[in-house]
């Protein structure tokens, strides 16, 4: 079974999975590469079929913040309402881990949602999940400590990667949660004082 008839609002539609395989463009992308750029026109929405992007968003001051992670079988809610709207895309979207990805022009996106209410059903079940991972954003950057933040990013990486050494610089991990490489290099150094953790060059080992 691929990744599209895994998808739960998928599986009572082959049709609908026929007509997104012959309409849409299949790349391949490896980590680092970038999907989607801020300001860029949305001409097609991603589906994720094998591996993982992240979303982010740059503040006009430079700092990145990193809003949401899209794995197999899901797609970027911020491209199919910026798309549907005929809006520049507000995020961008980079390659986590190295990743297939199906390209859906919206002008099939539009379709699909008039001739197949599980394409909509699928579209609503990501904006929720997407609403509720920024509301999570918020409250954490409102009320959590930067290092609970930090050690929960990582936890995040290991369970999208599968494995516990995660290959990132500080600098990286500063611009996804949205603060200063010397803080982050601090708070790593006292995690792994603590024993939550054990960095090597530029990779850090989740104990």
């Amino acid at each position: 079974m691929d990744s599209l008839e895994q998808i739960i609002e998928f599986k009572t539609s082959p049709e609908l999975i026929s007509k997104l395989r012959e309409h849409s463009v299949v790349k391949t992308y490896t980590a680092g590469d970038l999907i989607l750029d801020e300001n860029s026109a949305i001409r097609a929405i991603p589906i994720v079929t094998k591996g993982t992007l992240k979303v982010m968003r740059t503040e006009e001051d430079g700092r990145e913040i990193l809003l949401y992670y899209i794995t197999t079988g899901e797609s970027c809610i911020m491209s199919f309402l910026g798309g549907m709207h005929d809006e520049k895309s507000k995020v961008k979207a980079e390659v986590e881990d190295d990743a297939e990805i199906m390209f859906l022009p919206m002008e099939k996106v539009h379709l699909f949602i008039k001739e197949h209410p599980e394409w909509l059903d699928y579209i609503f079940r990501l904006y929720h999940k997407r609403f509720e991972e920024l509301l999570g954003i918020v409250n954490a950057i409102a009320f959590r400590k930067v290092d609970e933040r930090l050690l929960t990013l990582l936890q995040k990486k290991v369970e999208i990667t599968g494995s516990q050494t995660i290959s990132i610089t500080h600098e990286q991990l500063a611009n996804e949660l949205g603060t200063a490489r010397v803080v982050v290099s601090r708070l790593l150094k006292q995690l792994e004082e603590n024993g939550n953790l054990q960095l090597g060059r530029n990779k850090i080992i989740l104990m």
